[in-house]
């Protein structure tokens, strides 16, 4: 598989594994989010580049329907989020100045 691929299929694998902790087999609760993101979030290496506020917006936004419960959209959403924070904190002094992406 390629390496887009394989973020993919680990992206669904990873939300799987933790959604089907309880007996919504289909969303994360707030408990298994929150061990989600323990273990799958922890290595000092992406949290050099993570801004706490790119979390934070990444947190505020993730139960969009607000039923107290993270499905895979929501998950997707969170994930892209920190995507492109890594990717702009990464980039900065690179060209773009730190400029926020252009709006889709």
């Amino acid at each position: 598989m390629s390496r887009l691929e394989k973020a993919i299929v680990s992206m669904v694998e990873v939300f799987e594994e933790y959604a089907t902790k309880d007996d919504q087999n289909r969303q994360l609760s707030g408990t298994e989010l929150a061990e989600l993101m323990k273990k799958e979030l922890a290595s000092p290496e992406f949290h050099g580049k993570v801004e706490p506020a790119v979390l934070q917006e990444a947190m505020t936004n993730l139960d969009k329907n607000h039923d107290g419960e993270i499905n895979f959209r929501e998950f997707s959403m969170f994930l892209a989020t920190l995507a492109r924070g890594y990717y702009r904190a990464r980039n900065k002094g690179k060209g773009n100045k730190g400029k926020p992406d252009k709006p889709e």
